[in-house]
This record gives C-alpha cells, sequence and structure tokens, in this order.
C-alpha cells in the first residue's frame, strides 16, 4: 500500500473580475508541507487574493482522527457566525462543535518534529517520488511528477487486482501515487517490480497495447507507442 496518507494541501480561492462579475475558482495545491524551506515555492500569503488556506492535520501530519486548520477572511467568518443563547457566545464553526482532543494532537506532532524536522520529511518524500518517476520512466511506463510535488502519476494499471493491491488512485487511464514518509525505497522497487511483471503479461498480445496518456500527462512524458 502506497497511499498510507496524503499530503497537507492548501486551498485558496482566487477571485477572477470581468466586466460584469465576478467568480471564485478554488485551487488545490496537492503538496505541502512539502513547501517547507524550499525558497523555489509558492508563497501562501493573504497579501494575495485568497479566500481561505485549509491544512488537513490527519494527512502529512499524521493526528489519528481526521481533522485541519482553516484560516480565511472575517469577512468568511462573519457569514457562518451566529450568536448561541445558552453560550452566551457566538459560534464561529462550521458544525456548531469542534473536537478538543484534535489540537492537543497537532500541538504535540508539531513540537515533537519541529521546522527541521518536517522540512526532513518533506526532502526524503521528494528524492523518493523522483526516483518512482525515474524508475517507471526506465521502465518504459509513462508517468510525470511535477516539480515541488510527491504526486506521480502514471498509466493505469489494467489489472483491478493490482490496483486494489496497492490502494491506487485512478481515473480514466491515470493513476496516481502519493509518497509518504513512510514509503521506502525498497517498497517502490518492489511496486515496480510487480508493475513491470505484470505489465509483460498484460501486454504480452500485441493486439493490447498500452493507453496513450499524453492529454492527461503531456506527451514529453507519455510512453505510449505514438509518443516513444
Amino acid at each position: 500500500m502506497l497511499r498510507s496518507r496524503i499530503p497537507i494541501f492548501f486551498v485558496w480561492v482566487v477571485k477572477k473580475y470581468t466586466s460584469t462579475c465576478y467568480f471564485s475558482v478554488v485551487v488545490l495545491v496537492f503538496c505541502v508541507a512539502h513547501f517547507i524551506g524550499d525558497k523555489q515555492a509558492p508563497k501562501v500569503t493573504f497579501k494575495k487574493p485568497i479566500g481561505s488556506v485549509s491544512v488537513s492535520g490527519h494527512k502529512f501530519v499524521g493526528c489519528p482522527m481526521p481533522c485541519g486548520v482553516q484560516i480565511t477572511r472575517m469577512e468568511h467568518i462573519n457569514v457562518l457566525s451566529s450568536n448561541v443563547e445558552y453560550l452566551a457566545s457566538r459560534d464561529a464553526t462550521i458544525m456548531g462543535s469542534r473536537n478538543g482532543h484534535a489540537p492537543i494532537f497537532l500541538w504535540y506532532t508539531l513540537n515533537r518534529k519541529g521546522y527541521k524536522g518536517f522540512q526532513k520529511e518533506v526532502q526524503k518524500c521528494l528524492r523518493n517520488a523522483y526516483y518512482l518517476k525515474d524508475r517507471l520512466r526506465d521502465a518504459g511506463i509513462s508517468a510525470m511528477l511535477n516539480e515541488l510535488s510527491s504526486t506521480v502519476v502514471f498509466e493505469r494499471p489494467i489489472d483491478e487486482d493490482f490496483v486494489r493491491r496497492w490502494q491506487l488512485a485512478c481515473q480514466g487511464n491515470i493513476a496516481h501515487v502519493v509518497v509518504m514518509p513512510s514509503v521506502t525505497i525498497e517498497k517502490l522497487d518492489d511496486f515496480v517490480n510487480e508493475l513491470v511483471e505484470k505489465r509483460s503479461t498484460w501486454y504480452q498480445d500485441e493486439k493490447v497495447r498500452p493507453p496513450c496518456i499524453a492529454a492527461d500527462i503531456g506527451s514529453q512524458n507519455c510512453s505510449c507507442d505514438l509518443h516513444k
């Protein structure tokens, strides 16, 4: 299993204005605790036209229960806030309640690992993601890895038993692996070796060929018969 936890992600809302109205575009950047300590990484700041930033606590950070932290502008908080008579206070939570244990777990993890600890985990994930991408490409398998990301996208295996065994996230002709701190080089080697072995049987008949996924990952990353 490669997808043991999904990394921290940031969500920001960018307002695009037209002559008559504006609309919000939600951008998911699936990466980043990974931006810790990387000078090339984009900075997430409310000086930009963003509406909110959401950070999952139960994914990359590893809190044992689903939780997260959301930072947003006061104008959005006021929309959700309401006066609660029996509390004699104003409630700004989405569900009207919150888990008191989650902040303790988050505080403990942040203090135990520290900035340097998270930075080392991030660097390990990025190195291993590049290793996986290179091994797939060397084996003639279409694969793509964006800069500053630990999510490797590649051609979807045609054997659903293989997909379930490795718990791959698939859509259409593509699958992806999120390389987390718990994923070792040995596990990546086992995955690639098994995939290569299976592909030799899946595509031994010339009538069945690997899919072209150039539309999904770009022709420069596609290793199908047309883009080799």
